[in-house]
């Protein structure tokens, strides 16, 4: 990968010795995991893919032929291992008229879709699907069907989304006002809204599971490197890069973890070395544009055209911890103001220095840098970013991820056989080895609870350092990411976390502190919100909402099972599914009602076949009780795997699924739909899949899914789904 990045510098002339020296400083600084590239970059650099770009915009224009045409250009971003964001306003509103064809549109809603389903199908990189975001401006006629379009968990999965608020929103919202949704063909306005209204149902749609993100359109382009290119619609997948149409982002971060250095017996910020590792950053990601293989000229054209890099940090809570700094003090938040700023002004010292010899962007007459008495000479338009390190924080670990505080102190790692090991984030092993309070048995309590705040045992000042997320106010999670903004070029990819009995008013306050702190856009998460549905099937949790169904809850005479008749007649289904053909036997008595349910999955054996051996028996046994049928697959419909298939037009999302499509089928009049669709846990298929359960997201909150790598625990952190077992982003 050096090698690689470092060979840029032979197109302006650099001697072979020149060029050795910056290869072997590249290798030093990743080696010593100082500074990390994007995924893409460590994946393919010197490689004939050589695609080392994170995440592209695409456009969308009001025709068939640029939605299905930026369609194409998606999936093979995504087959080279890029995502990729979109703003989907200009698309004309649902029902709205269209003159070609005498009909009406379906809107953008439809095509957002299309787009998931197609991300569905094309995987990234051959190895994992792609990750989407999809926009909407708060003027669009759609928005608040928009806001809505993730309520069901289990709808546009590919996609996160967000709402582009403009500063006339808010300032109409500010006063209690209507404002004017605007149609995106004729630029007229159709009707007139509260903006409260609009806002009320971001908040609670957000407070609910988490979506959608804002972002902050007006002050995006505010700040706006090149105007006269056009205006930025749109981000990537997890905000922190707004781009115009066809840029990609070429991200790295900067280890602050190893930015460090003992004085004594204290630990203070190495400034000379932050130096270094900046300047050399920014040099990196610089040639990371020439030297990168683009998946379209067009994307080529616009990234060569801006050159915009986004330098970025990891590692901040582990900072810190080492300097002794709580995360939510104001001596935590002065101080990130502080390290930004020498970022930036190194990288932009950096910049002009290649600017100097490389010549600036091409973009450069009319940029915001292109000033009349000095113009600056900046080889890159935009420099910092604050992206998330999900995988980048683990190769370079013992890590923090990106601005974020700890997750955890103490957590179970699950290992082959269904092993739990203890992992501790090392600084606090060290502190309690040091202060004498270890134990193998005090970390194991520590990983039953989500902070250490309420463990007996353990000193006040380690308490006071050692904070987790759910230890730290939301208050003080916007005033971090808005005290990192202040020094960042393009946005700042963080999670606003949120206890579950946070209330709706709790979610408004951050959004309203985050636009009056200057950040550029927001992206919360309430503790435990995603599982509302899951825990549905049992006993709710404070906050939560008892919905069962009376339809799925036996009487008493029900409750003894029918017994067996000698012989009774049944059919046999064959269902294709991701993890192989799966044969479902139904069996009904002599008056035609279901009595048994058997499976057979083709050569299955051990954890696979106990499983479904065990929903056979309990659907069984709900069908001897008299349960209703539709309650049944109810609760077996839409359950997901890591491995989904499509079945004759149907999508497939589990060996559970594929059983209640067959029920359903089978025992159910085909017109017949349900009303609802419960979103539950996944079915385990074998020792070394799917590790997840009920009791887990008791305790863990933050767990949104199961990682398709190594089914540990997916944990949902700057505004993606993550894995801390084997490093797997969703984005």
């Amino acid at each position: 990968m050096a090698t690689a990045i470092a060979s840029a510098d032979k197109l302006f002339g650099k001697s072979p010795a020149e060029i050795e020296n910056l290869k072997n400083a590249f290798y030093r600084i990743m080696t010593g995991l100082e500074f990390m590239p994007n995924s893409p970059c460590l994946m393919n650099a010197g490689k004939d893919l050589g695609q080392l770009s994170a995440c592209f915009t695409l456009p969308i224009d009001d025709s068939m032929e640029s939605i299905f045409e930026t369609l194409k250009v998606t999936s093979l971003i995504h087959k080279s291992g890029g995502g990729t964001g979109f703003n989907f306003s200009r698309l004309r509103p649902k029902n709205a008229m269209v003159k070609t064809t005498g009909g009406i549109a379906s809107g953008p809603i439809s095509f957002m879709k299309v787009y998931d389903a197609a991300t569905e199908a094309v995987k990234q990189g051959g190895t994992r699907r792609g990750a989407n975001m999809g926009i909407l401006r708060v003027d669009h006629p759609d928005v608040m069907e928009f806001t809505t379009c993730k309520e069901n968990n289990n709808q546009i999965t590919n996609f996160n989304i967000s709402v582009a608020i403009t500063d006339v929103f808010m300032e109409k919202l500010s006063k209690g006002e209507d404002y004017d949704l605007i149609d995106p063909h004729t630029h007229k306005p159709v009707k007139r809204i509260s903006a409260k209204e609009v806002f009320d149902l971001i908040v609670k749609q957000a407070h609910k599971n988490g979506e959608p993100g804002v972002i902050f359109i007006d002050r995006i382009n505010q700040y706006n490197p090149t105007p006269k290119l056009g205006m930025i619609e749109s981000t990537n997948p997890c905000g922190e890069q707004p781009l115009l149409p066809y840029e990609s982002c070429d991200l790295g971060s900067i280890n602050l973890d190893r930015m460090c250095k003992h004085v004594g017996t204290r630990c203070e910020i190495d400034w000379d070395k932050l130096k270094e590792v900046t300047r050399l950053a920014v040099h990196f990601l610089d040639n990371l544009i020439d030297v990168s293989k683009s998946p379209l000229p067009q994307i080529e054209k616009a990234t060569k055209l801006t050159r915009k890099i986004g330098l970025g940090v990891m590692g901040w809570a582990s900072l810190l911890i080492r300097l002794g700094i709580p995360y939510n003090s104001e001596e935590a938040v002065a101080l990130a103001e502080k390290v930004m700023s020498f970022i930036m002004n190194e990288a932009d010292k950096k910049s002009i220095e290649l600017g100097k010899v490389k010549g600036t962007f091409p973009a450069f007459k009319g940029s915001i840098y292109d000033k009349k008495d000095a113009p600056i000479k900046m080889r890159n338009a935009t420099l910092t970013t604050i992206a998330p390190t999900g995988t980048i924080s683990i190769i370079a670990g013992p890590s923090s991820s990106g601005i974020e505080p700890l997750f955890a102190i103490s957590y179970y790692r699950n290992v082959m056989d269904n092993d739990k090991l203890v992992e501790v984030e090392p600084l606090f092993e060290e502190a309690a080895k040091a202060k004498g309070f270890y134990s193998r048995e005090l970390m194991e309590k520590i990983a039953e609870n989500a902070s250490i705040e309420n463990v007996e045992g353990i000193p006040a000042d380690v308490k006071r350092v050692f904070v987790t997320s759910h230890d730290i106010s939301p208050e003080w999670h916007v005033r971090m990411q808005a005290a990192f903004q202040k020094y960042v070029h393009n946005a700042t990819s963080k999670t606003i976390n949120f206890p579950h009995d946070a209330s709706i008013e709790d979610v408004r306050k951050s959004y309203v502190l985050a636009y009056e702190l200057g950040c550029k856009g927001l992206t919360i998460y309430r503790d435990k919100s995603r599982e509302e549905q899951v825990l549905n099937v049992g006993k709710p949790t404070a906050g939560q909402k008892q919905e069962v169904k009376e339809a799925a809850v036996p009487s008493k005479r029900e409750i003894a099972p029918r017994p067996r008749p000698e012989v009774i007649i049944g059919t046999t289904t064959k269902v294709a599914t991701g993890c192989g053909n799966l044969y479902v036997t139904i069996n009904v008595d002599e008056e035609g009602r279901p009595f048994e349910l058997f499976t057979q999955m083709g050569k299955a054996g051990g954890c696979a076949a106990s499983q479904l051996e065990a929903v056979g028996r309990l659907v069984s046994l709900g069908f001897r009780s008299g349960i209703d049928v539709k309650a049944i697959i109810e609760q077996l419909r839409n359950i997901r795997c890591p491995s989904p298939s499509w079945e004759k037009g149907q999508r497939i999302f589990s060996c559970a699924d594929a059983i209640a499509r067959v029920v359903e089928r089978r025992l159910v009049n085909a017109q017949v739909k349900l009303a609802a669709e419960v979103q539950a846990i996944p079915m385990k298929h074998s020792s070394e899949d799917v590790h997840l359960s009920v009791e887990d997201l008791d305790d863990h909150g933050d767990i949104v899914g199961v990682c398709p790598d190594c089914g540990g625990a997916l944990r949902h952190e700057e505004g993606c789904q993550k894995c801390h077992a084997c490093g797997f982003s969703k984005c």
